[in-house]
């Protein structure tokens, strides 16, 4: 009589042997393998499979951060300098602009609020308020500019470090080095003016970002497959590019929505 080994045993306990109803006659009949199928199935009864644990929200979003940097480099049409000019530009343009508007409305508010004739007392308070609404309204102002300056160096740190990502391994990162040089120095400003305004949650990611821009500035032009996947695993374990496009849509969506007393964590 031929006997089943233990593998096929543990197939049968499975499933997944085929012809189960010849295994179960041979079963009844042969004392031997009738014993050795109860020691292979109290063995593996005594296995408890593992819970495969849920995905969360963010799921997707985390394995496209991980693969991104395995798909092939895309052609950018425009160069960097030519990115880096054109914001420059808009952010001056936008400050400028910024300040006219707060001029303007200063201006047009002398003209047209009415004089006050109550006494001394009065005229002090109407100055005072008009002292605090003009302060209030310039505080206002520069954190607009402050925070619409952030997220356009935001768009050009995320275009920096996603070419660091697509860069081809053993290859010339120079220009991404200069890149991130020219962003480093005004990273740190919009850190420390973030700082002042109480926009610790901006101030952390900028924070973040001068960390990763000091790295590949100091690393070598020809940088080698380790260093470059070195960058890169800092990168992803810091879900950096994650963070960076969560912060912008909130600036663009502070941007237009209508100005509330904001409490920073």
């Amino acid at each position: 009589m031929t006997h089943y080994t233990e593998d096929e045993l543990v197939l049968y306990y499975y499933g997944e042997l085929p012809k189960p109803a010849v295994v179960e006659r041979h079963l009844d009949d042969c004392a031997q393998c009738r014993a050795a199928y109860r020691a292979v199935s109290g063995t593996l009864s005594l296995v408890v499979a593992p819970r495969v644990p849920e995905r969360g929200e963010l799921y997707g979003l985390e394995v496209w951060q991980k693969i991104r940097h395995q798909l092939p480099p895309q052609d950018a049409s425009w160069t960097w300098t030519s990115w880096s000019l054109s914001w420059r530009w808009l952010t001056a343009a936008g400050t400028v602009a910024a300040l006219c508007l707060i001029v303007a409305i200063g201006f047009i508010a002398g003209r047209v609020w009415p004089p006050s004739n109550s006494g001394p007392a009065a005229v002090a308070r109407t100055a005072s308020s008009a002292n605090a609404a003009e302060a209030a309204a310039g505080t206002a102002a520069r954190q607009r500019v402050l925070l619409a300056s952030v997220a356009d160096h935001l768009d050009r740190s995320d275009r920096v470090l996603t070419d660091i990502m697509n860069a081809p391994a053993g290859g010339n990162i120079s220009a991404e080095q200069r890149w991130a040089d020219d962003l480093l120095a005004t990273s740190r400003l919009y850190r420390q003016d973030a700082q002042a305004i109480g926009e610790q949650s901006v101030a952390s990611v900028l924070d973040e970002i001068e960390r990763s821009l000091v790295e590949i500035v100091h690393s070598p032009a020809q940088v080698s497959a380790a260093d470059l996947e070195q960058i890169r695993r800092r990168i992803d374990a810091a879900s950096l590019l994650f963070k960076i496009r969560v912060l912008q849509d909130d600036l663009r969506g502070r941007d237009t929505a209508p100005a509330l007393p904001r409490k920073t964590t």
